[in-house]
């Protein structure tokens, strides 16, 4: 359980020092942050053969394009039950709609976690899923975990899909996370953040 501990309290504090940085500076800690963690950290979700020879999650090329401000519509609706392994069923709570994706093809909902605390959580498809991109999806939120790039002074979110990263699952099968629901798909691909690739030199 410490070792969990330090990994949330060192990815919380990685996007904290994003928030504060120039985006593609931010990018650059980000990435190389993960890459360390991924490599030396105990709770490293990469199996063995993988570390082996690790050289760096692979990732798209910083876009500029793909840092998006967005404004939010409250919405309401039944809650969905993600299945998430041994950490059991998460229920997750539509609330609001993105309103400024327009460019990547549709809007996607943002997700309330149910339990103690919660948090927003906002996974999604593109067109890219399955082809160059982990097939489940990927998140941009989880605040769960600190995953957040915060809002502009005028209160649009921030969405920056170079952030976009692949759940657990996509790197081990001895995890089972909550996946993008069908209806949280872009129809254009978002060539940013994630990709599917060889980790090794």
């Amino acid at each position: 359980m410490r070792d969990l501990w330090d990994w949330r309290r060192q990815i919380a504090d990685l996007y904290g020092a994003v928030r504060g940085m120039e985006p593609e500076a931010g990018w650059r800690l980000w990435r190389d942050t993960r890459n360390r963690l991924f490599a030396h950290h105990s709770q490293t979700s990469l199996e063995p053969a993988a570390l082996a020879g690790f050289t760096g999650i692979p990732l798209y090329p910083y876009d500029p394009a793909l840092r998006l401000l967005v404004g939010l519509t409250d919405i309401s609706g039944p809650a969905l039950i993600l299945e998430a392994g041994h950490d059991g069923d998460v229920r997750a709570t539509p609330f609001a709609r993105t309103d400024g994706l327009a460019a990547l093809g549709g809007e996607l909902t943002l997700y309330w976690i149910g339990g103690y605390g919660g948090g927003v959580f906002l996974p999604f498809k593109d067109a890219t899923s399955g082809r160059e991109t982990y097939g489940g999806g990927r998140y941009l939120l989880d605040t769960i975990k600190g995953a957040d790039l915060g809002q502009a002074v005028d209160g649009r979110v921030i969405l920056d899909f170079n952030f976009a990263f692949a759940p657990s699952c996509a790197h081990s099968d001895r995890f089972i996370c909550p996946l993008a629901p069908l209806e949280n798909r872009l129809s254009m691909p978002v060539r940013g953040g994630e990709r599917q690739g060889a980790m090794v030199a």
